[in-house]
């Protein structure tokens, strides 16, 4: 059974890879950053890892997971999102909170007791941030999202994701309504003040930056035709 550290590496090395182009490396800083440990530590690891063939290491250019590394790597995240969902859902504990907890028990949680889990939550497919939960035999269903900057005025979208899962901004989304599976429409979109304006399912208006709105991801519904005011 891999380790609590090995299962960090090979989870941080998959999330940054989907940022990249397919084939890409993960650099060693940025796997560094991400670990919170110094480049020296990191590639000392990941050297560890690639001779038991969980990752391929080219030095000097970066690390990408093997076949074996990305199967376990989607488990650790099927532990860590269904953990979360478990604990929202059944525990009633706040999103905001239960990033931390979930990196502590994903190490921890046997197979039985999380397929228990997911049976009994009806085998969801996103955790409450909107990322995928990985199905028990690895494969993940993405869905077609965009940043919320990315919508023009008067489309009608559905939150899907929410990609800070940082406390302070998961707070600020919740009491501002913009969470997965509200819908919304980009009413406005201000680029001289660095702002958009949407409007709720219940007629409210919720102003936004735009660098929050890029930690926003979005599926777009339709268009609303827009009738604006001459007053």
């Amino acid at each position: 059974m891999a380790t609590s550290t090995v299962e960090d590496y090979i989870k941080h090395i998959y999330l940054k890879e989907q940022a990249l182009a397919e084939g890409a490396l993960v650099s060693m800083g940025e796997l560094a950053v991400a670990l919170n440990v110094v480049p020296g530590t990191a590639t000392t690891m990941i050297k560890t890892l690639a001779e038991a063939e969980l990752v391929i290491y080219e030095p000097r250019s970066g690390v990408r997971l093997s076949e074996s590394g990305e199967k376990l790597a989607l488990h650790v995240l099927r532990r860590h999102r269904l953990v979360e969902l478990f604990l929202v859902q059944t525990l009633g504990m706040d999103w905001s909170e239960i990033h931390e907890e979930a990196e502590q028990l994903e190490h921890v949680i046997s197979d039985r007791l999380l397929e228990r889990i997911d049976a009994v939550l009806g085998h969801p497919t996103v955790d409450p941030h909107g990322d995928p939960i990985p199905s028990s035999e690895g494969e993940v269903k993405e869905q077609k999202l965009v940043p919320l900057t990315d919508v023009t005025e008067g489309t009608s979208v559905v939150i899907g994701r929410i990609s800070d899962q940082d406390g302070d901004f998961l707070q600020f989304a919740e009491q501002s309504g913009l969470t997965p599976g509200r819908s919304v429409v980009l009413s406005e979109r201000d680029a001289q003040s660095g702002v958009l304006a949407l409007r709720t399912e219940d007629g409210a208006t919720i102003t936004i930056a735009l660098a929050a709105a890029e930690k926003i991801e979005v599926k777009r519904s339709f268009r609303v035709h827009m009738i604006k005011s001459n007053s």
